[in-house]
């Protein structure tokens, strides 16, 4: 397994060159074999969505590769997880409402963590899928800056799985813009973008993502 991700690897550097975004690893579907695979194949990021499941499978990891890798939690939290998630992941990249920010910031004080967290947005108005609309983000977004133990690194999104590619690019790129807007608005300095799974990387690349979540096309030959 090693050997196909590293191909796979250079294949996505590749097709994505001359633009270099960080490439994490979707392992939700994977066990602990494959994190151990991807990390020796060079990848140092690892991405889950499903918080139980995901710290049994991180606590079992060697040390080596608890201590020099990052872990990034990338599904819908519920505030009833936001204690084992703030605990266990380096990032939560689908904070999706201030409530959530606000329970975050609790959790994270009483550790005395600064926990990273980009901002959820659903710019494509999809009413199956959680993330601020751009009005929401605007109106919170000063009140989430200021609260405690919290840096907001940027934001994240997710195109809409039956979009085209005309579609996620002008979806993509507004979330780019939105980034930019916030950054003048608040005097901020937001440098993540976390958006490109296996289906739209490319496209997500060279709208301006600095975080790709690839799983399948990572792991599978």
């Amino acid at each position: 397994m090693q050997n196909t991700i590293k191909q796979n690897l250079l294949q996505i550097q590749e097709e994505i060159a001359p633009y270099k975004p960080n490439i994490i690893a979707v392992t939700k579907y994977f066990d602990e074999n494959a994190i151990i695979a991807a990390y020796n194949a060079g990848i140092k990021d690892f991405a889950e969505s499903r918080a139980v499941e995901a710290i049994a499978k991180i606590n079992n990891l060697p040390d080596e590769i608890k201590q020099n890798s990052h872990f990034h939690f990338i599904g819908h939290l519920q505030t009833n997880k936001v204690k084992k998630v703030v605990n266990h992941f380096d990032f939560i990249h689908s904070v999706d409402s201030l409530k959530l920010v606000q329970v975050i910031s609790e959790e994270a004080y009483k550790i005395n963590k600064t926990q990273n967290i980009l901002l959820e947005l659903n710019n494509a108005g999809e009413e199956q899928k959680f993330g601020f609309s751009k009005s929401e983000l605007m109106k919170s977004f000063p009140e989430i800056i200021k609260l405690p133990n919290i840096k907001v690194l940027g934001l994240m999104n997710m195109a809409p799985l039956n979009a085209g590619e005309k579609e996620i690019e002008t979806l993509f790129t507004d979330v780019k813009e939105t980034q930019e807007t916030l950054n003048k608005m608040f005097n901020c300095n937001m440098l993540e973008i976390s958006m490109g799974m296996s289906q739209d990387y490319k496209i997500a690349a060279r709208c301006g993502s600095t975080m790709l979540r690839v799983g399948r096309k990572l792991f599978t030959k």
